[in-house]
């Protein structure tokens, strides 16, 4: 084991001094490796960045012509004295927790991340290590997902009973990776698919890249609603019940969120109905990656962080909490 950690915690990020690296730092540094492409993550003024190749169109769409470095799953690239790899963390399409070995000692940085297969993104695959690093967004027992499947039938219940009804069906979801994943959850049978430019505008990049999505038609201002009757409209949050959406009509809107889970929040979005479905782990997802990495110390961050790591104590790991400056899920711009 080295005398110094291989990562530290510092006011520009997750540092690594053998390398001389951050991963996923908030403020402006010389490398940046790259988790995924949310803001709160992969934020502009790096000189230099490595991310997944999955990932790296979407960061050039938001951050334009960057100095960015590839990498594949699974490549082990050394950088100063430090090996490193990127491995799959199922949040978002090429999304990715990045281990770091030096001299024997071995951390890993997860990012954000979700365990269930959602079929979009790379399946979570977890790393054994010493150190692992954990978000805690939904670090709260009552945070429970039911399987996807479950919820897709919801959803396409829901758009059903619209259509029925001569309603159009709001959507609201984050235009990077919910929007897409709800995408593949529907039932093109039901009726037309649309989308908010900066939803349609991720899928194009997704498109581009070879991922397979299902034909969508961006609405413009000059679509005209009565062409898409029983249609249901994928848009960010913070178009829903906008002027933007009042012309179509009659309308239902929904929140499709792991906030979902908690009334109160459900009665605060005012939409019509709220569908629990998160890119995060659970509170059993949680559990279940820190156990699969066999780690001794386990770093919290992000979300219900206090009461994660005290239970992560109960449980007999030596569990801390550290400070980020990352966002959870419906924090940034409608990213997460």
């Amino acid at each position: 084991m080295t005398e110094a950690p291989v990562l530290s915690f510092t006011e520009r990020g997750i540092y690594c001094a053998a390398g001389d690296f951050y991963i996923d730092p908030w403020r402006p540094v010389d490398r940046a490796l790259i988790t995924h492409g949310h803001a709160d993550h992969a934020r502009a003024g790096h000189a230099r960045y490595m991310a997944t190749s999955a990932v790296l169109p979407v960061m050039r769409h938001r951050l334009g012509d960057i100095n960015a470095q590839p990498v594949q799953y699974g490549e082990v690239i050394r950088i100063g004295d430090a090996e490193v790899s990127f491995h799959p963390a199922g949040h978002v399409p090429g999304s990715a927790q990045i281990k770091v070995s030096v001299a024997g000692e071995i951390w890993v940085a997860s990012g954000d991340y979700k365990i269930e297969n959602d079929g979009l993104s790379e399946a979570f695959e977890p790393q054994r290590c010493h150190h692992f690093i954990t978000e805690s967004t939904f670090g709260l027992p009552v945070f429970r997902w039911q399987p996807q499947h479950l919820v897709a039938a919801e959803i396409n219940a829901w758009w059903r009973g619209c259509a029925e009804a001569g309603k159009t069906a709001f959507l609201g979801a984050y235009a990077l990776g919910k929007a897409q994943r709800l995408l593949q959850m529907l039932e093109p049978a039901n009726g037309p698919i649309l989308t908010h430019g900066a939803v349609e505008a991720t899928n194009a990049v997704m498109r581009k890249q070879g991922i397979n999505l299902l034909p969508t038609t961006q609405l413009t201002k000059d679509t005209d609603p009565k062409a898409h009757e029983g249609a249901i409209v994928i848009a960010p949050p913070s178009a829903l019940g906008s002027t933007w959406a009042k012309r179509f009509g009659p309308s239902e809107s929904a929140f499709a969120s792991g906030w979902m889970q908690l009334r109160g929040i459900r009665r605060r979005r005012s939409g019509d109905r709220g569908f629990v479905i998160s890119d995060h782990a659970d509170w059993p997802g949680l559990l279940a990656a820190v156990k699969a990495t066999e780690a001794e110390n386990i770093y919290v961050t992000h979300g219900y962080t206090d009461i994660f790591a005290r239970y992560l104590g109960e449980l007999g790991l030596n569990a801390q909490v550290v400070p980020t400056e990352f966002g959870g899920e419906e924090e940034g711009e409608d990213a997460a």
